[in-house]
């Protein structure tokens, strides 16, 4: 078995995919789910598509399912063949508009992270708050409504000379335990004059900041963005999605010695 992808939580479930022998199921992470795998090895995810099934022709279940294209090479989570290069991943509005998305209504947002980060981006309008979920932000302010992505790039790359336009998932952890400082976030709607604000609330209680480690065994407290956050001999840890992305995995709790937390000697 595989890990093959990962869904972030925004209105529905987070979950991995999963496959074994080309078959792709889904491992929700949902609250109070068990998890019990040791990672193995981990190579190239491969490529997950998603096939219509015909009944006509013989499946009686016609519908969507997902099909997994497995890959031998060592290059995790993706070899260079699967590496998908997504075009307006550097774009400061410099282009011909080179996918169709480009010409749609986008959206100009400030997405912050506790205590004191934050980051400018831009997205289609109608998928602003799916966005600031998948980022996992803790506040966000809506700054413009552009006609198009190449205008919306250019007013982004301009702001991101002042706030730039990354923030690395150690740094969103290190704030999970914490919420945006009042005085911080107040200051950048004063500059920026928002048109519409936003505070979300992902549901994990912690009293403090988890553990960053690797592993896919505990019960689940919960997802933000794309960390997973687990619960492991009473000890809590965030789990960057991506990074177990590529493993093999085998049934059974982990066999490493983890770092505890501080709770767990309470």
């Amino acid at each position: 078995m595989q890990v093959v992808g990962y869904r972030a939580r925004v209105e529905d479930h987070a979950a991995l995919l999963l496959s074994e022998d080309g078959a792709v199921t889904v491992e929700r992470l949902d609250p109070g789910r068990e998890l019990s795998y040791r990672l193995g090895d981990r190579h190239c995810a491969g490529a997950v598509e998603s096939v219509t099934l015909d009944a006509q022709a013989g499946d009686s279940r016609p519908g969507e399912r997902l099909v997994h294209h497995p890959c031998d090479a060592a290059d995790a989570p993706y070899c260079a063949e699967h590496t998908s290069r997504w075009p307006c991943a550097r774009c400061t509005g410099d282009c011909g508009k080179p996918i169709e998305a480009c010409d749609e209504e986008h959206a100009v947002y400030l997405a912050a992270f506790a205590p004191d980060t934050v980051k400018v981006g831009v997205t289609r309008s109608w998928r602003l708050e799916t966005r600031l979920r998948e980022q996992g932000a803790d506040r966000a302010a809506h700054l413009r409504t552009v006609a198009d992505g190449r205008i919306a790039r250019q007013v982004e790359a301009d702001i991101a000379a002042d706030l730039g336009d990354r923030v690395r998932v150690p740094t969103k952890i290190a704030g999970f335990a914490e919420s945006v400082a009042g005085p911080f976030w107040d200051r950048l709607c004063t500059e920026y004059d928002p048109l519409e604000t936003y505070e979300f609330d992902y549901g994990i209680e912690l009293s403090d900041r988890p553990i960053a480690e690797t592993l896919a065994s505990g019960t689940v407290r919960g997802t933000k963005g794309r960390v997973a956050v687990l619960e492991n001999n009473d000890s809590v840890y965030a789990v960057d999605l991506r990074d177990l992305v590529g493993c093999e995995l085998d049934e059974g709790g982990t066999q490493r010695e983890l770092q505890s937390s501080l709770g767990a000697f309470g």
